[in-house]
């Protein structure tokens, strides 16, 4: 039997390198995993729409935890690509309410490509 698709209008990725753990991005995945959960958001959720995935180094060591997002681009025709530096809880939150409703991304704590 073939796995069952599940639509995601975006995908969060939060550093789990040594440095960004050091500064709490273990907890972070916790904490935005239980929160996706609880509001539904998770792309297997009923209405969920986000996939969350635990990486490797995304570049702002000095600065972590970091977390990137990429989504569709609204008038299609690729990805757009979020990279955000010493992110907690609550702004992560926010990068995650605005990928599931399609809204602009948060500019606050970005880094990296435009």
């Amino acid at each position: 039997m073939a796995p069952k698709f599940f639509a995601t209008r975006a995908h969060l990725l939060v550093c789990q390198g040594q440095s960004c753990q050091g500064r709490g991005s273990a907890l972070l995945y916790k904490a935005l995993w239980n929160h996706l959960e609880r509001q539904s958001l998770a792309y297997y959720k009923k209405g969920g729409s986000l996939r969350l995935t635990e990486s490797g180094c995304l570049g702002a060591c000095s600065y972590g935890p970091t977390l990137c997002v990429y989504r569709p681009k609204p008038a299609g025709g690729g990805l757009e690509e979020a990279w955000y530096a010493a992110v907690d809880f609550p702004l992560a939150t926010r990068i995650a309410g605005a990928a599931h409703e399609e809204t602009p991304l948060p500019e606050e704590h970005r880094y990296g490509p435009e």
